[in-house]
């Protein structure tokens, strides 16, 4: 029996009344799971209800700490404030990372500016108090009040709306999935029964038409948009030729004016390059260039025309800067590069060039990632004022050291001469000046190592080194003046933990001054404990106290050069020490960071890379 079209049509709308019946039966399950669906519009929005309720404690908590300082509680006061302004930027972070809803953003970046502007105004209110208590009550009502009022009523506008959208979308979900299964079932079934019904019918009339569709959209894929439909009859096959000849119609007129539309757009976005002080190329998803300004073309020493289309690396020969475009591309976001690491440098006529960069990726409007923006900002000038500065540290630490050996020398001299010539009184001073004369000696030095350090003259002898060993090391420098202090020295290192790549003596030194700093901050019978653990490709190193620990307003800048904690219970050093222990962990490629609670003790961690 030979197979007609028509029984092959027949046949074929049978397979898909079977699936419809599969269909049908999978939409109404899956219509139940929209019903529960919205539970997770419920936890997304409680999770914003909930930290708007807690900012909102927060704030009126640090409100309270500001009355207290009025009230001559300061120190209570100021303790409360600082307490709950972590609690409050904590839930403040959760609910800008969980944003939902349309004007959310906007309201959680009112809250952050006016918050901002709150600590700004209690500060200053403390300040004021000290000076003149009678004026800060004043300054409170009116400014510290308002302040403190409209972050506590952006805040209740942030609660209220997720708590509105959430019963709303709750409301919603559960009415949709309930008319979709009526819908759905009801459809459903009158389908099934009028296409077995009808399809016979269908099938004697679908065959001739068809076939003039299937030749019209092979030219009209081709680019021809003036081919046609001649209608046949006046039923639903004549008005689809008809359609279909209207359809090919808007779809010329689409063509030309989409043609024109892109031009224009073209033309925008080329006018906005050209006209951007920084260089910037445009590199699409095969990291190819596709556009480059004019800065770009003069920094890198190319005509624009000339790298169209071009590899990347055939005109940036720079592998670093390839493969942070490289994982811009495949991560779909912005890459987190370390500070310093940033910077392109490009060698012309005998002058190097420096040149911030950063990395954008770009998105067409179905949210489909098309390329990335490299942004080349110069900062040639900027660097060389820096090495300048190093120079003039060193030169300056250099000519010092000479005249300061000379001062030394002369007091060791007086000292053994003419000692017994001296009352009291001046062997007191001549010991107080060979003692200034001490520090500053090793001021000089720590500024010549932090120099050397910054300009990468700070020789390196990288080795692989178990850490076990570098802790021991650190321990036999420290451990007579734990002794001497009372203080208890313990290490926690895992068995089998990796060996790093490190300069020993370098990294030494780092652990024994953040050892130095615990114990300079540790009460006699205090405890101070040191930690190893592996994490991915580096080893992280930790020392911890249970001393004073370090005040808020310090640990934004304790690896600054010359920052020195106040109120420490024994003199500090130059003030260089962490600065230098930053730049020899980045020397060796890892991070090191403090966290800190004043009164309960400080945690100084850094990383270092694993032996390869």
């Amino acid at each position: 029996m030979a197979w007609t079209l028509r029984k092959k049509i027949l046949l074929g709308y049978g397979i898909p009344f079977i699936l419809m019946v599969f269909v049908l039966v999978w939409t109404i399950v899956h219509l139940l799971d929209l019903g529960r669906a919205s539970d997770s519009i419920l936890r997304d929005n409680y999770k914003s209800i909930l930290a708007a309720e807690n900012m909102i404690d927060a704030v009126e908590r640090q409100d309270s700490g500001s009355l207290l300082v009025i009230l001559e509680y300061e120190l209570e006061g100021l303790k409360q404030f600082r307490e709950n302004e972590s609690k409050f930027l904590q839930w403040f972070g959760r609910a800008k990372d969980n944003i939902t809803i349309e004007g959310e953003d906007k309201i959680i970046e009112s809250i952050d500016t006016s918050y901002s502007y709150y600590l700004v105004q209690f500060s200053k209110l403390r300040s004021m108090h000290r000076m003149t208590p009678g004026e800060s009550n004043i300054y409170y009502h009116e400014t510290l009040l308002p302040a403190f009022t409209s972050i506590r009523t952006m805040c209740e506008q942030l609660r209220d709306m997720n708590q509105t959208t959430m019963f709303m979308a709750s409301e919603r979900a559960e009415n949709i999935a309930k008319n979709a299964i009526w819908s759905v079932s009801i459809i459903g079934f009158v389908s099934l029964c009028v296409g077995l019904l009808f399809s016979m019918m269908l099938s004697n009339f679908l065959v001739r038409p068809l076939r003039q569709m299937v030749d019209a959209t092979k030219v009209i894929s081709e680019g021809d948009y003036e081919t046609t439909i001649r209608s046949i009859s006046s039923d639903e096959l004549g008005l689809l030729a008809k359609g279909f000849n209207e359809m090919v119609a808007k779809l010329k007129k689409y063509h030309d004016l989409n043609v024109s539309q892109l031009v224009t757009e073209k033309r925008k976005s080329e006018a906005i390059i050209q006209s951007i002080d920084d260089g910037i190329i445009v590199i699409d998803s095969n990291l190819k260039i596709t556009g480059v300004n004019p800065v770009a073309s003069n920094i890198l020493g190319v005509q624009s025309e000339a790298v169209q289309s071009r590899h990347f690396l055939e005109v940036i020969k720079s592998d670093n800067l390839f493969q942070y475009l490289k994982q811009t591309l495949e991560t779909k976001q912005t890459p987190s590069i370390e500070e310093g690491k940033n910077i392109f440098t490009i060698k012309k006529d005998d002058k190097r060039n420096h040149y911030q960069f950063s990395i954008t990726p770009v998105f067409d409007k179905a949210g489909e990632m098309i390329g990335a923006v490299l942004l080349l900002r110069d900062v040639t000038r900027l660097k060389e004022l820096d090495r300048l500065k190093s120079e003039f540290v060193m030169a300056a630490s250099h000519e010092l050291k000479t005249p300061l050996t000379g001062i030394e020398m002369s007091i060791e001299l007086l000292k053994e001469k003419a000692a017994k010539k001296l009352n009291p009184k001046e062997q007191q001073l001549l010991g107080a000046a060979q003692e200034e004369t001490q520090r500053l000696e090793a001021l000089i030095k720590d500024l010549l190592d932090l120099s050397r350090i910054e300009a990468g003259k700070m020789e390196m002898d990288f080795a692989f080194i178990g850490v076990g060993i570098l802790i021991e090391k650190a321990f036999s420098v420290i451990k007579n003046q734990a002794q001497d202090k009372s203080v208890e020295l313990s290490q926690e290192i895992p068995e089998n933990l990796p060996n790093v790549r490190a300069d020993a003596n370098k990294i030494t030194w780092v652990m024994t001054n953040l050892i130095a700093n615990a114990l300079r901050y540790t009460e006699s019978g205090g405890h101070i404990h040191l930690s190893a653990k592996a994490s991915g490709k580096y080893i992280s190193i930790s020392v911890a106290d249970d001393g004073t620990g370090i005040p808020y307003e310090y640990q934004a800048k304790i690896f600054d050069k010359f920052v020195q904690v106040k109120g420490a219970n024994e003199a500090g050093g130059s003030g260089l020490g962490l600065a230098i222990s930053k730049e020899i962990i980045r020397a060796h490629g890892g991070t090191i960071w403090v966290d800190s609670t004043p009164g309960e003790g400080s945690v100084f961690t850094f990383t270092l890379p694993l032996a390869e």
